[in-house]
């Protein structure tokens, strides 16, 4: 016998279909928002690990500020030493130099000239003096000029006082200093002068007997010429022939 089911399934079937739709649709946002506080939590892990290397990069940034801090004090400093190395380089330099001036000025003046006032100012100097003429002063002029340790003259003035002195015309120089390439002494030379100035002594003797000799009549040349000359010593032979002739 056939069996018909008059009860309304279609209605209790959608009804069952309506709580499983919305069973998932509450599944899935149940899901969507554990993945949303997922999300969220290793977005503020990653913020939190960013802010730490934030931090530990401006620890170490203001380490690095004061070590270059020091490293420029230290500069400053070593520039500051180097200054002086500089300084005291060119005072050793130049220790010698005054000594060399005093002696080129020395050498170079004519006689002619003399010197009233100088004033060295760095690697420049101006000398002040009086002269016979003009020409002495370009003589003066030119002897400096020519001198290892003085470079070019410039005249700065020049002018006649009419004075009734020797030396009437008053001038003005500026000189360069220079100084010469090789300013060192060679040590060969300077084992061979101690043994050159031993036998200076002999020498003006010697220079002495020619100029008397070129000077003197014949006669003084010859007295000159005996004074100058050491009497001879005998040898042993001769001391043996006069002993057995006497």
């Amino acid at each position: 016998m056939a069996h018909v089911n008059l009860l309304p399934w279609r209605a209790e079937r959608r009804k069952q279909r309506e709580r499983e739709f919305y069973m998932q649709l509450a599944a899935a946002f149940v899901a969507a928002v554990l993945l949303l506080l997922l999300w969220i939590f290793w977005m503020d892990q990653r913020i939190d690990n960013q802010n730490d290397r934030n931090a530990y990069l401006q620890t170490e940034i203001k380490q690095l500020d004061v070590r270059i801090a020091k490293i420029k004090d230290l500069e400053k400093v070593r520039e500051h030493l180097l200054a002086r190395k500089q300084i005291i380089e060119q005072l050793q330099a130049d220790r010698s130099q005054m000594v060399h001036l005093f002696d080129e000025l020395v050498k170079t003046i004519p006689t002619s000239a003399r010197l009233t006032a100088l004033k060295q100012t760095g690697q420049s100097m101006s000398l002040d003096g009086v002269a016979q003429s003009n020409a002495s002063v370009a003589e003066y002029m030119r002897n400096i000029e020519t001198s290892p340790w003085m470079g070019h003259a410039d005249l700065r003035k020049t002018e006649n006082t009419h004075d009734a002195t020797r030396m009437p015309y008053q001038f003005g120089l500026n000189v360069t200093l220079s100084r010469p390439k090789t300013d060192e002494v060679d040590p060969t030379k300077a084992q061979v002068e101690p043994a050159a100035s031993t036998a200076k002594p002999a020498v003006p003797a010697a220079l002495g007997a020619a100029a008397t000799a070129l000077t003197a009549t014949p006669a003084e040349a010859t007295s000159a010429h005996a004074r100058s000359t050491p009497e001879a010593t005998p040898t042993p032979a001769a001391a043996a022939k006069g002993g057995a002739g006497s």
